[in-house]
C-alpha cells in the first residue's frame, strides 16, 4: 500500500470494456511520482488516500474482471505528510 494525494480526475471519452465505469484519478506521491488509480470510494481533489496495488487492486475495485493495477482503498483523515 502507498499513501498518495489526489491531484486530478481523468475524463476518458472512450475506454476498454474491461475498465468498467469507475472514476479514474491521477495521484501523486510525496516524491512527485504520478500514478493513476480507479476510485470506488469517491475521493475529491486534495484528499490523501491509501491505495491497493497489483492483483488485490481488482478485488478492491469491486470486480475481479476489471483491468487495474491500482485502486483507492480509502480516504485518510487528518494526514500531515512529512516535510523534507
Amino acid at each position: 500500500m502507498q499513501i498518495l494525494q489526489v491531484k486530478k480526475e481523468l475524463v476518458l471519452t472512450s475506454r476498454l470494456e474491461g475498465l468498467g465505469h469507475l472514476p479514474i484519478k491521477a495521484l501523486v506521491s510525496q516524491t512527485g511520482e504520478v500514478l493513476v488509480a480507479m476510485d470506488p470510494v469517491g475521493t475529491k481533489l486534495g484528499d490523501w488516500v491509501f491505495t491497493i496495488a497489483n492483483s488485490a487492486a481488482r478485488d478492491a475495485a469491486g470486480d475481479k474482471r476489471l483491468l487495474t493495477d491500482l485502486t483507492v482503498g480509502g480516504i485518510i483523515d487528518d494526514w500531515q505528510p512529512e516535510q523534507k
